[in-house]
């Protein structure tokens, strides 16, 4: 598994995996469950052969 990226928003994680889902790319967020909503940036994580089309996913949502 690889990490595309990191983010303390969890409006923007549930939007790119509702993306990568849509897009038919199996998606893990790992760290979401910090006792402190904000202290540890929760990673949104997929398998290493979905990796490039999933950062195409994420680019064409307007996301980096």
């Amino acid at each position: 598994m690889i990490e595309l990226l990191k983010t303390t928003d969890p409006v923007r994680l549930s939007f790119l995996q509702a993306a990568l889902d849509d897009a038919g790319i199996e998606s893990l967020v790992f760290d979401a469950g910090a006792p402190w909503p904000g202290a540890i940036p929760a990673r949104l994580m997929v398998g290493d052969h979905d990796a490039d089309r999933a950062r195409r996913v994420i680019a064409a949502n307007g996301q980096t």
